[in-house]
């Protein structure tokens, strides 16, 4: 369809809307409303009285449940019937049980909050909605019919006659403005648009931080393995040349290979240490983030002046997430900043840590320079955090990070 909903016809196309079918179906929309509203207040007044009045035998209460859960009946009726003016399916807001069988569903029903808020919409809608829906088609349609057959022979009736059939023209407008009116007010209260799209996020939300998590897991299961596997072998093996050279003859073609085998395996060593405190630093699992942040300053070219001063341990989460920022962060200070000196400041405020790398250099850091800024950012972000960069021509540049600690 062209036209996603009738108040969307009505205001892009004011005359070729009257040849459209969106007035029939507005007009469809509010009769099916009156009826519908009819039926379900005479059967929900029948049944509350009946459960009133039975409620001193117990099985009153029976009648009292189904009238507390007939929103959910309403409100299928009443999504359905939104397609008649609205061309957007409106989305069921209820879960399904965890169980089969009907004690798991009235338990579902009765907590969500979606159930609650269908019986509040039930009762706007029998006490004011449906009579709206009445006096709209009253006055649009049934009036000006009544005023236009009014008795021809009094002289006095003809002024009527031509208001009547004057007013006969505008009541595909008037119903038309009305039925989206109440369409809008039923997507708000029954399937807001926006509702599905905080699902969503949420979602990606979660998605994103099992994501980041699994990634942490990995990185310290893989430094674990580097210290434990990798490391210790080369270093037995280190200290095996030490032995074999001890046993070698003085200043042989022997002692000179051992004495180069082993100081080119000490590097790898050195190399491979470093390495590992890249993936994940033993620091940050022992001591926690100042330690491990001081013990990154030491093999710093910059000078990093660390001030983090913290209560207690943070979650696990928090700080890896703020130990790589400013790990990335003093990286793009030695690579691109030319600075003389950087700071470190850590403090926790209330549940939030908040961070802040700050270097002399020459400033003009930019996320879209490939300075790895975007990655910070996207590691800030789904920790739930916010980054925030000041970096002017000329410097100085501060890097600003918010960490929730809930």
């Amino acid at each position: 369809m062209q036209h996603r909903t009738a108040w969307q016809a009505l205001a892009q196309r004011p005359l070729g809307f009257l040849a459209s079918v969106w007035p029939w179906r507005a007009l469809g929309y509010l009769l099916s409303g009156v009826a519908f509203g009819a039926l379900t207040s005479v059967v929900l007044l029948v049944t509350a009285l009946v459960g009133a009045a039975s409620l001193l035998l117990l099985v009153g209460i029976v009648p009292l449940l189904a009238v507390a859960l007939s929103g959910i009946l309403v409100a299928r009726v009443e999504r359905w019937r939104l397609r008649l003016v609205d061309a957007d399916p409106a989305p069921d807001p209820h879960r399904p049980p965890p169980r089969p069988g009907l004690r798991a569903w009235l338990e579902t029903r009765l907590r969500e909050p979606a159930t609650w808020r269908e019986l509040g919409f039930t009762a706007v809608s029998l006490t004011a909605l449906w009579w709206m829906d009445v006096l709209v088609l009253g006055f649009a349609l049934v009036l000006p019919v009544l005023v236009a057959l009014s008795p021809v022979d009094d002289p006095g009736a003809w002024p009527w006659v031509l208001v009547g059939l004057a007013m006969l023209p505008s009541a595909p407008y008037t119903i038309t403005a009305w039925a989206g009116a109440r369409a809008a007010l039923t997507r708000l209260i029954l399937a807001p648009r926006d509702g599905e799209l905080g699902r969503e996020l949420r979602e990606v939300r979660a998605s994103r931080a099992r994501l980041v998590d699994a990634f942490d897991a990995e990185r310290r299961r893989i430094e674990r393995d580097l210290h434990d596997g990798a490391q210790q072998r080369l270093v037995s093996v280190n200290v095996m040349l030490g032995m074999a050279l001890l046993d070698a003859p003085p200043d042989s073609q022997v002692v000179r290979q051992l004495t180069t085998a082993q100081r080119e395996l000490t590097q790898a060593v050195g190399e491979l240490r470093e390495l590992s405190q890249g993936v994940h630093p033993k620091a940050l699992t022992d001591q926690g983030l100042a330690a491990a942040v001081a013990n990154l300053t030491t093999r710093s070219p910059t000078p990093v002046a660390v001030d983090i001063a913290l209560p207690h341990r943070l979650p696990t989460a928090v700080e890896s997430t703020a130990y790589f920022v400013v790990a990335e962060a003093l990286a793009n200070v030695t690579k691109h900043s030319g600075a003389a000196a950087a700071e470190v400041h850590g403090r926790l405020r209330a549940d939030t840590l908040v961070l802040s790398v700050t270097d002399d250099g020459v400033g003009g850091a930019d996320p879209a320079g490939g300075s790895g800024l975007v990655g910070l950012a996207d590691r800030v972000a789904a920790a739930d955090g916010r980054l925030r960069i000041s970096s002017p021509a000329g410097g100085p540049t501060l890097l600003h990070v918010e960490l929730p600690c809930r």
